[in-house]
């Protein structure tokens, strides 16, 4: 089977198209033949540091495909279903290659109505914005939620869920994305460019932070006692907690793992039509390092995907 891979740590020029063995599920996995696989900064991440392995690893998280075969003990699926998901997170998963290997549960059916490219844009960014906002800060009815970047792959999926959930919601974008995150729900936007965002927001109860630096300080500005902000850029962004602690506030970083029941609640927000992701660039699997590149701009209103086959 073809698929990516690199020799060495680096930029996008590092990406190849290399023929590999094809996989065989072992016991509790299946086989998935893919179909789509989406593109995220963690990619580019792993690309240049190589994560928590330190070394090159089979890049991509983000998957739509059909199972080919099924591993012993699986019966949540059949060789035919068409499924999605994030496998493996925060350890390698390689879904970028026609076929990926990842444990049954890790996998649910892809939503009805939801094409490959559109379903392989959604695990990842969804249930970071899911992970973030429902299982840390518990964002209920009413409340009031700062998204920073609205417009990017994480917010603007986190605006959506956001309103869901009830909550007024207030992002943060270049003037440029203003319609495009107002067409997403949000109730507010702030131009980052053109204000500081803490001298015109204040009272809120979650902060979904995807950007990091100088952001989190000043965040915890417009959080009001008792507040919570979700940090996703860094681990180094652990030390807010501190700083959150000595004012009355809650602060933390918080990476996305492997979830069944967090992607299923995704799906039956896409299937009740208040969830959809934005596909802003459909690239073939090899143009990978083309797909890098545009995502590394930091430009991208909402996700990039790789086709497959």
């Amino acid at each position: 089977m073809r698929a990516v891979e690199q020799d060495r740590l680096g930029g996008p020029e590092t990406l190849e198209i290399v023929e590999v063995e094809r996989p065989e599920p072992g016991p509790a996995e299946v086989l998935v033949r893919v179909r789509a696989a989406g593109v995220n900064p963690t990619d580019w991440w792993h690309r240049e540091t190589g994560g928590l392995a330190g070394r090159p690893v089979r890049l991509g998280w983000d998957v739509s495909g059909v199972v080919e075969a099924v591993g012993p003990g699986v019966t949540l699926f059949a060789p035919g279903d068409e499924v999605y998901g994030m496998p493996r997170q925060p350890l390698p998963a390689g879904a970028y290659a026609e076929y990926l290997v990842a444990p049954a549960r890790h996998l649910v059916r892809k939503p009805a109505g939801l094409d490959h490219v559109t379903a392989a844009a959604l695990p990842l960014a969804a249930l970071t914005a899911w992970q973030a906002l429902v299982d840390t800060a518990g964002v209920r009815p009413g409340q009031r939620v700062l998204v920073h970047a609205a417009a990017g792959g994480v917010g603007h999926l986190a605006v959506q869920i956001a309103k869901a959930r009830g909550a007024y919601v207030i992002g943060t974008a270049s003037e440029g994305k203003h319609a495009f995150v107002k067409e997403l729900g949000a109730d507010e936007v702030v131009d980052y460019r053109a204000v500081p965002f803490e001298e015109v927001v204040r009272d809120v109860d979650v902060v979904v932070d995807t950007v990091g630096g100088e952001y989190g300080p000043r965040s915890l500005r417009v959080l009001r006692p008792g507040g919570v902000l979700v940090a996703l850029a860094s681990p180094a962004e652990a030390y807010l907690a501190e700083e959150a602690a000595a004012i009355g506030r809650r602060a933390g970083f918080m990476i996305v793992e492997a979830d069944r029941g967090g992607l299923l609640e995704i799906t039956r927000l896409v299937e009740a039509g208040a969830l959809r992701p934005h596909v802003a660039t459909v690239l073939p699997l090899e143009r990978v390092a083309e797909a890098h590149r545009a995502g590394q701009t930091g430009r991208t209103s909402g996700k990039i995907v790789l086709t497959v086959g």
